[in-house]
């Protein structure tokens, strides 16, 4: 990837944030603390995209920095890719939360909220051209997949994703998180292989370019 395009992409991204910084479209854009655009590398072979922001992001500003972000850390690290390789971020850019009288507590993004924000979603993965798109939880694959999809059935499953570009659901680390004794061990278990199916798929070589219309006038020359 040549320096010209990263600072491209790059530019193209910040300019991206700047603008949904701005968006007031959903409730929760007034509600939170900050925007939380995404990160990583603006050249990223591998995005990953979850469901929205929690209680640390939001302070924050940054996905996935919480317990969550820190088991996701090690679950990239394990097919030996460091966060800053990979570029992170969520189906909403604000912090869903509902008040349960004493505090405001992390809920998933409506399907609403999700259309909302999907432009923003849709315009990074435009930016980056990922390789591999890695859904983490329910949300985030449904909103790649359709409101069918099952994430305890269809998980380790690859779909056409945006663009082209395959797409793979596994469980959420805060879900992992969640898990305690043997149902822990096996959720892992399953993670462990979607995240080696992600690996493969990533070691694999990437398809050629298709020709360009002046080039296929040259083929049979």
């Amino acid at each position: 990837m040549s320096l010209e395009l990263r600072a491209s992409h790059e530019k193209q991204l910040a300019a991206a944030a700047a603008v949904a910084g701005a968006c007031r479209a959903c409730e929760i854009g007034r509600t939170r603390t900050n925007n939380v655009y995404g990160e990583g590398d603006a050249c990223a072979a591998l995005m990953v995209v979850g469901e929205g922001p929690g209680e640390t992001e939001d302070k924050l500003g940054r996905p996935f920095v919480g317990r969550a972000g820190e088991l996701l850390d090690r679950m990239l690290l394990s097919i030996d890719l460091p966060r800053e390789d990979v570029y992170i971020c969520n189906t909403v850019k604000c912090r869903p939360t509902q008040d349960t009288g004493t505090r405001l507590a992390n809920r998933a993004p409506t399907p609403d909220e999700m259309r909302n924000c999907r432009h923003f979603l849709d315009q990074q993965i435009e930016i980056i051209r990922p390789r591999v798109i890695l859904a983490l939880g329910a949300p985030a694959a449904k909103s790649f997949m359709g409101e069918r999809f099952s994430i305890t059935r269809q998980r380790g499953q690859w779909h056409d994703g945006p663009l082209g570009i395959p797409v793979i659901a596994t469980f959420h680390p805060a879900y992992i998180l969640r898990q305690t004794g043997g149902a822990m061990n096996e959720v892992k278990r399953l993670v462990w292989n979607d995240l080696k199916a992600v690996r493969d798929r990533l070691q694999a070589a990437p398809p050629e370019p298709a020709p360009s219309e002046a080039q296929q006038a040259t083929l049979f020359e």
